[in-house]
């Protein structure tokens, strides 16, 4: 690093996921950096709710793609492990509900799920779901190679040869259920492997092809939770962050970002930012971690692309409950999920017309089936999450418009009710509702206010196919410079471990401009360079067994031997 009079300084504003992970990785590159966050905890989405001993995932509460999770703690010169951050596998990863009173167990195990699918669709069924599997194995691999490690700064990003050569094997131009149909004959199973769409904010009749790699990293990987709740992975990150010097500054609003005037070129620069305080602040680089949306809006000068990203199609919002119960209730595993009968009507209602569907699907976590330090002994803590269309947008007029604090209430009810009845029809519990002795709510409108999520949207911009890649909006700028961006709705979307990978993405792209060294890449030149013991190498050949050689060499005599009979 050099002279402490030279070291460069970067400010982000916004604590979620992508800004504290960038904050550690600039600080590790060199940089004193400044993190100013509008709430009193840090996390964004992915942050606790307390109550009398009851713990709540206000956001996030499944950990997939756990390999992206140990990379960014590596880069760091550290582990999860050393970091006092407990994996533990959920087993099964789902129980799935249905309204005739059956339901599914998803699973890593394949002996169980041998038993599930061929349940439904036969011996040949298992065949066919292998094959799910491995196609959904080339989403996954291509994605995290060519996708989530790699920037798509323009149009010609995707011109690629390495994306260029796998873009029809991701099947992007076909939506998840299409694709699940070609595997899964009964439309039970069609349901079963393509709700996870849900995690994208997209409906599975419109969700990419691609997104299948969410099942499969569900199936192959497991589905993980951090003793103690997902704010667990922030916190480490945090502890980090402070370790390499950065400063963490929370309640502290940001009014504006501060542009330098325009130079020879008519070009300007990031220099900083301005406090609702009146406080100034000054900085060679400024990362914008709060909703992209909202940020070009309301941080940024009026321009004609801060327009066009409200007419954008965003993702979906909820209503979620938090519920503190007084007792357990053994019916529900740590992940549930209720399926809607009018499974497409269903999602129609949310995506296509942002409205709450009668008839919701919707997702129960009890946390304390898992981690007993989530709730008080011989009780339970449940979440609830209810997807719902965003709220009115005044571009295109779709969404869910409130006169009043009754209408809220009304909703609020209306989604409680239907969530305690189906729980108890489906699985047989009894008493909810006389079991709950505290909720806590959050509804579009609260995930608006409080996060300054654009329309409630809880996952950022949509991911259908012009909303990725190259046409999702770009983690730099494109006419102010030292000015960058990462979170969901920048590249490569939303998720945390997404947003870990964006951290990645955007950090390099600011040490690049700098010419600054990324230090992490020293570790992986150094990872390649070990000697393989000989038991370890690959080996090409034989391609064939010996019986196929002597079949190889006998075909050989005898089209030689046929040859010179010919020409005799």
């Amino acid at each position: 690093m050099s002279k402490k009079s030279d070291q460069k300084t970067a400010i982000i504003v916004g604590a979620g996921v992508g800004g504290v992970a960038t904050a550690a990785r600039l600080a590790n590159a060199g940089f004193k950096v400044t993190v100013l966050e509008k709430n009193s905890f840090t996390g964004g989405r992915c942050s606790l709710i307390h109550h009398e001993g009851y713990r709540f995932d206000q956001g996030p509460s499944l950990l997939l793609l756990p390999q992206m999770f140990r990379e960014v703690f590596y880069d760091l010169d550290t582990s999860l492990e050393a970091e006092g951050v407990e994996l533990m596998k959920c087993e099964p990863n789902y129980n799935l509900w249905f309204g005739d009173g059956e339901s599914f167990e998803l699973s890593t195990d394949l002996a169980r799920m041998k038993i599930e699918v061929e349940k439904w669709e036969g011996k040949d069924g298992f065949d066919r779901y292998l094959g799910f599997l491995q196609e959904a194995h080339r989403h996954y691999e291509i994605s995290v190679a060519e996708v989530l490690k790699k920037n798509f700064a323009s149009l010609f990003s995707m011109a690629r040869l390495s994306f260029l050569r796998h873009a029809l094997a991701l099947h992007p131009f076909e939506s998840i259920y299409s694709r699940a149909s070609k595997y899964f004959w009964t439309e039970r199973l069609r349901r079963v492997f393509t709700f996870g769409s849900m995690y994208m904010g997209m409906s599975p009749f419109d969700a990419p092809g691609t997104y299948s790699l969410l099942q499969y990293t569900e199936l192959a990987e497991g589905i993980w939770y951090p003793k103690g709740g997902f704010h667990s992975i922030i916190a480490a990150l945090v502890r980090i962050g402070e370790r390499l010097g950065v400063t963490y500054r929370l309640s502290t609003s940001v009014e504006v970002v501060n542009l330098s005037p325009p130079d020879f070129t008519n070009k300007r620069r990031a220099t900083g930012v301005t406090l609702s305080t009146g406080e100034t602040l000054t900085a060679d680089v400024v990362i914008i971690n709060a909703d992209l949306v909202y940020a070009y809006n309301n941080l940024l000068p009026p321009s004609l692309l801060a327009k066009s990203l409200e007419k954008r199609a965003a993702s979906c919002s909820s209503i979620s409950f938090y519920w503190a119960m007084n007792r357990k209730v053994p019916e529900l595993i740590t992940h549930n999920i209720f399926l809607a009968d009018d499974y497409r009507e269903s999602f129609d209602d949310i995506f296509k017309k942002q409205l709450i569907p009668s008839q919701p699907s919707f997702y129960v976590n009890v946390p304390s089936r898992i981690d007993s330090t989530a709730s008080p002994e011989g009780t339970d803590a449940i979440v609830v999450l209810v997807p719902v269309g965003h709220l009115l947008s005044e571009e295109n007029g779709r969404g869910i418009e409130v006169q009043s604090k009754q209408d809220w209430e009304a909703m609020v009810t209306s989604a409680r009710e239907t969530v305690f009845s189906t729980i108890e029809a489906r699985t047989g519990a009894r008493g909810l509702q006389q079991a709950l002795v505290k909720e806590i709510v959050n509804t579009p409108q609260s995930w608006k206010d409080v996060f300054n999520l654009d329309k409630g949207a809880i996952l950022g911009l949509s991911h259908s196919f012009f909303n990725v890649l190259s046409f999702r909006p770009s983690t730099k700028h494109a006419s102010i410079g030292s000015l960058y961006f990462v979170g969901a709705s920048t590249h490569p979307g939303t998720g945390v471990p997404i947003c870990l990978a964006g951290s990645k993405i955007t950090s390099e792209q600011v040490l690049d401009g700098l010419g600054m060294e990324k230090p992490w890449a020293r570790k992986s030149v150094a990872k390649g360079k070990g000697q393989a013991k000989e038991i370890d190498k690959t080996h090409f050949l034989p391609l064939f067994s010996n019986f196929h050689l002597a079949l190889l060499i006998l075909g050989c005599i005898m089209f030689m031997a046929a040859f010179s009979v010919g020409r005799l």
